[in-house]
């Protein structure tokens, strides 16, 4: 039995940078950290369950043929458990954020909005529709009032649902 070189490396390059960032005081480093070590645990105990071999289920081969399938079922819990810690760092996470941005994501009156908002002076005054009626829009140009009489024609006949183009 003889372990890849490689994946001995990769093992211990996760743990060496899942360690550094689990000391970091950042809580998303901390998290990175986890998952990296939690991934580096996974990867030893696949190095460690020897060599592969014939299905344990199918029976066919002889038990020393055989792999054991106890690693595998140690890797599926340890990404199950890793799972689960790292939804409850999350959530540790996201809580932390919220409370220390409280006031940052409301938008605070300053003392000028505040005082135009109390200023008698900008109050409006209604406007009825006569007082529509009787405001031109447009300049006095003969034009535009032979063509504002022929759609007040229109709209005069037209019924009260329908559009009078």
């Amino acid at each position: 039995m003889t372990m890849p070189l490689v994946l001995v490396a990769v093992m211990v390059v996760l743990y060496a940078c899942g360690v550094y960032l689990l000391l970091d005081r950042a809580l998303t480093r901390l998290l990175l950290g986890f998952l990296l070590v939690g991934n580096a645990t996974n990867l030893l105990i696949f190095l460690m369950s020897g060599s592969f071999g014939a299905a344990p289920i199918s029976g066919e081969a002889a038990p020393e043929e055989m792999s054991d399938p106890l690693p595998q079922a140690f890797i599926l819990t340890a990404i199950v458990i890793t799972f689960g810690v790292s939804a409850f760092l999350l959530a540790l996470i996201y809580r932390s954020w919220r409370l220390a941005h409280h006031d940052e994501d409301r938008v605070q009156d300053d003392e000028d909005d505040l005082e135009l908002a109390t200023t008698e002076a900008l109050t409006t005054v209604e406007v009825t529709d006569v007082d529509l009626a009787e405001t031109r829009e447009f300049s006095d140009n003969a034009a535009d009032d032979a063509a504002e009489s022929a759609f007040d024609g229109a709209v005069d006949g037209a019924g009260a649902g329908e559009d009078p183009r």
